[in-house]
């Protein structure tokens, strides 16, 4: 079964990897050595996240211990939407780079489509309730991206989080179209028309929070009181798969992704949890079971309500 996806420089990318969203910094080092251990050999991050520092510490104990090469690991990380003008973006990367410590990234994305404001001690500065958006033209980020490229300090670029217009755009004026497109998919929000689109494109597809993101109900972003999740693992029917391939409800749902073709980045640091979840290449979903998980009514689960008075939201993000 593969293992790994193409990307359109003809480089293979892993297609799970340890996703490290809300991972502390003291947890994410045994987090990132064990899942070297266990296979992974793609580790997810952001400058967002606040633990890049950790990570490339991780990284090098890795390296210096001989258990895997530097050209074995495919690193993705982002640029904060703090930093999308584009004279920001090459020192922005090499300053996640330095954190990191290494001399480039695999994947270096834009984080979201929303730049905001440098607000001093704030990733997220927030007034009334709401972002304090700035305005950028996503061209000109691009660039500025595309010079990343370029120089050798990121192989390969993409977008995260940009919905079909914003792709189309970036495709239509680029000299390097994005080789990746990170974006919410999961088996409640599928993302075909978005999948359709950058396969149109040859763009590689990554899917956050693959199993539903049990977590998020623990995340609070700029103070929003979040429900209770839906629990995708609960799911009845993802249960009874569960029993019959004896395999668990995270495995069920990183498999119907990954016959999709879609790398998937699932967030642990339960040694069990990293060591279940790469586990999934020893089986496949029959076609019924395939159906039944591209069946269940659509539901978006990152949906917040502090970006939408952003002078650049587009509500056709909401699509899948």
């Amino acid at each position: 079964m593969a293992t790994h996806i193409t990307l359109s420089t003809g480089k293979k990318m892993p297609i799970i990897g340890l996703g490290t969203w809300q991972s502390k910094p003291e947890e994410v080092k045994n987090a990132v050595l064990t899942a070297i251990d266990v296979g992974y050999r793609l580790i997810d991050t952001a400058f967002a996240y606040g633990n890049e520092t950790v990570i490339g510490e991780a990284l090098q104990e890795a390296f210096k211990a001989g258990k895997v090469k530097r050209e074995d690991m495919f690193i993705t990380t982002k640029l904060h939407v703090q930093f999308l003008h584009k004279e920001d973006v090459v020192p922005a990367l090499k300053k996640q780079l330095a954190m990191l410590k290494l001399d480039y990234v695999d994947l270096y994305l834009i984080h979201a489509p929303l730049p905001l404001k440098k607000v001093e001690g704030s990733f997220f500065p927030m007034e009334n309730g709401f972002v304090v958006p700035d305005t950028v033209d996503h061209l000109d980020t691009w660039k500025g991206m595309e010079e990343c490229f370029n120089a050798g300090m990121t192989k390969h670029i993409g977008i995260s989080n940009f919905n079909s217009a914003m792709i189309e755009r970036i495709c239509q004026n680029c000299t390097v179209k994005p080789h990746n497109l990170q974006s919410e998919c999961h088996a409640y929000w599928p993302q075909y028309k978005l999948h359709d689109l950058c396969k149109k494109h040859n763009i590689s597809f990554t899917a956050y929070a693959p199993i539903g993101s049990p977590g998020r109900a623990n995340f609070s972003f700029g103070g929003e009181k979040r429900e209770q999740p839906k629990s995708l693992m609960g799911e009845e029917s993802v249960v009874k798969m569960s029993k019959k391939y004896n395999k668990t409800p995270a495995q069920i749902l990183l498999r119907w992704l990954i016959q999709r073709n879609i790398c998937v980045i699932p967030k642990s640091v339960t040694p069990q949890r990293i060591k279940e979840n790469f586990d999934v290449f020893d089986f496949k979903l029959d076609d019924t079971d395939f159906k039944t998980l591209s069946s269940f009514p659509k539901e978006k689960l990152f949906a917040s309500p502090i970006w939408k008075k952003h002078p650049m939201y587009d509500p056709t993000d909401e699509e899948y």
